[in-house]
């Protein structure tokens, strides 16, 4: 399968549906943005970094989302031009902390995290939530990880803390705002080898002296394994997004859906 390719779609299922993805320009974001953008949507999409050479969404709107100035940068550019949303999918997030445990984590690398991972969909849903009131309308996602459940307290502890407050501030906003008209939900995904994640793979490869198969599956073994014996691909989280966001699932609210090829370990 071509990774610019949707396993399967409607090329006119997201029709005059106006999208941010967050974070959209790399992984699991660009792959839902490359969906939805099949299926008809006008997407618009931000990065910290410029964008690639190739991606040719709606909107691209350079800022970092972990600021309250990127933040309010990337909705007065979404506001100007497409005059507000439908489908909002909070993507971005993820930890640059350093190993060793909890006790290197400084106040910074919290607030980070925080910034990252939980304050930065608080404040997109404070700005287009009106909107999406006034229209009687809308979608938000937001993505969060399974390690708000099986954190991994090496490097990422800060990093689970912020996607445990995102699973549990999304059930909270379904349970305002779904009786007037939005729905909200999360999804936890789990290792997906995203181009990053690759790169892990290979240097740990490299760093061990061995294969990339064998570094793959030390990584799985990590997170105690993974049943269906292979990590998650990016498109595939894209297509769970598609689902999510699409009138298909009209009465999924309020609700996380995990996509780990079985490594949570619990119902």
């Amino acid at each position: 399968m071509s990774p610019a390719t949707p396993l399967f779609y409607d090329s006119r299922e997201f029709t005059g549906k106006r999208v941010l993805v967050t974070g959209g320009t790399k992984g699991m974001g660009a792959a839902v943005v490359r969906r939805l953008m099949a299926g008809g949507a006008t997407v618009a999409t931000t990065a910290r970094s410029a964008l690639p050479e190739g991606q040719e969404p709606a909107l691209f709107v350079q800022a970092d989302i972990a600021t309250r100035e990127g933040v309010d940068r990337v909705v007065r550019a979404v506001t100007d031009d497409l005059g507000g949303l439908d489908i909002l999918v909070h993507n971005a997030g993820g930890s640059t902390a350093p190993g060793g445990g909890a006790l290197a984590l400084d106040d910074e690398q919290w607030r980070h995290d925080l910034d990252l991972n939980l304050l930065a969909a608080v404040r997109f849903d404070r700005a287009f939530l009106p909107g999406m009131v006034a229209q009687r309308s809308g979608v938000i996602l937001h993505v969060s990880s399974i390690q708000r459940r099986m954190p991994l307290f090496e490097a990422m502890l800060a990093y689970a803390a912020a996607k445990a407050a995102l699973t549990t501030y999304s059930k909270g906003l379904a349970k305002e705002f779904g009786p007037q008209g939005v729905r909200i939900n999360s999804i936890a995904p789990g290792y997906v080898e995203t181009a990053a994640a690759h790169a892990l793979v290979a240097r740990l490869a490299a760093e061990a002296g061995t294969d990339e198969a064998t570094a793959r599956n030390g990584l799985m073994t990590s997170l105690g394994g993974i049943p269906i014996g292979r990590p998650g691909q990016p498109e595939e989280v894209a297509e769970l997004v598609a689902f999510l966001v699409s009138d298909r699932a009209a009465s999924i609210h309020g609700s996380e859906t995990t996509i780990d090829g079985g490594t949570v370990p619990v119902v």
